[in-house]
């Protein structure tokens, strides 16, 4: 009677043990649709993932959005960068009904995708955004990346879009003024940038900015001053803020569920 009590409960335990582990399991089985890939020019390597729409046929055309992860999902595994907003384009709604080509690049641990210099011995952080300077070699193999797969037939270059959170919200604004004739639109969650780039944005850009109200690491005020700035040089920015939100409001922003239908809206031809 014992040893049979005790099965039982080996038992009972096993079953729960497999019910809680088993959203993590599908989790990370749905991530692995996003093919590993890794970009290389001269002796430089971007690691990247990238997701293809169900049923991908070259024959068609398809956006492309690019996603700049956050300074914490830096390194070379080629998988932290989907921690936040991977699920996202993996829901079946999105893919059903907005199907796109998605990537996720990778940037180095001792990289940034902005060029600024950050003092981390404060808080809240502070930023010297240098926008006279070239580009980092992150966010140069980046544009490298795009000008090779936007080569390609199947996308549709009046449909390309940039987003990323914190160092990518950063990283969003930059590439914006660095290639203003390549995207459709964009969003940014607590990011920020020197606002005078805004004045090399392309007429009627459209940009929905994000942030939380209670951040202590990227302040808020660089969102409204990028927001406000936008829309003096004749920009189109959305400012969503958050009261109750600290750095992750991206948690927030992510779950808009306006968000993608409203960037899939617009077009460069519009």
């Amino acid at each position: 009677m014992k040893t049979f009590k005790m099965r039982l409960l080996y038992l009972i335990i096993a079953l729960v043990y497999t019910l809680l582990m088993l959203p993590f399991s599908v989790g990370a089985q749905s991530l692995e649709e996003y093919k590993q890939e890794a970009f290389i020019q001269n002796k430089d390597t971007l690691n990247y993932r990238i997701l293809y729409p169900e049923g991908f046929d070259k024959s068609e055309k398809y956006p492309l959005v690019l996603f700049l992860h956050g300074a914490g999902e830096r390194g070379n595994d080629n998988q932290a960068q989907l921690t936040h907003g991977g699920q996202l384009f993996l829901k079946e709604e999105i893919r059903k009904k907005i199907p796109a080509i998605v990537i996720f690049p990778q940037a180095p641990k001792k990289d940034y995708w902005a060029r600024v210099e950050v003092n981390r011995e404060v808080t809240p952080f502070e930023f010297n955004f240098k926008k006279e300077e070239g580009p980092t070699t992150s966010l140069q193999l980046v544009m490298a990346l795009l000008n090779s797969i936007t080569a390609e037939d199947y996308v549709d270059n009046n449909r390309i879009y940039v987003g990323g959170l914190s160092m990518g919200g950063m990283g969003t604004y930059e590439i914006i003024y660095r290639k203003p004739e390549m995207f459709a639109a964009a969003f940014a969650i607590c990011g920020g940038a020197d606002p005078a780039i805004t004045e090399d944005y392309p007429e009627g850009f459209n940009i929905w900015i994000f942030h939380g109200e209670k951040d202590d690491i990227v302040p808020p005020k660089f969102s409204k001053e990028m927001a406000r700035m936008i829309n003096t040089n004749g920009g189109n920015a959305k400012l969503s803020l958050y009261p109750n939100d600290n750095h992750n409001s991206w948690d927030s922003a992510l779950s808009e569920p306006y968000l993608l239908p409203w960037l899939f809206s617009h077009q460069k031809n519009e």
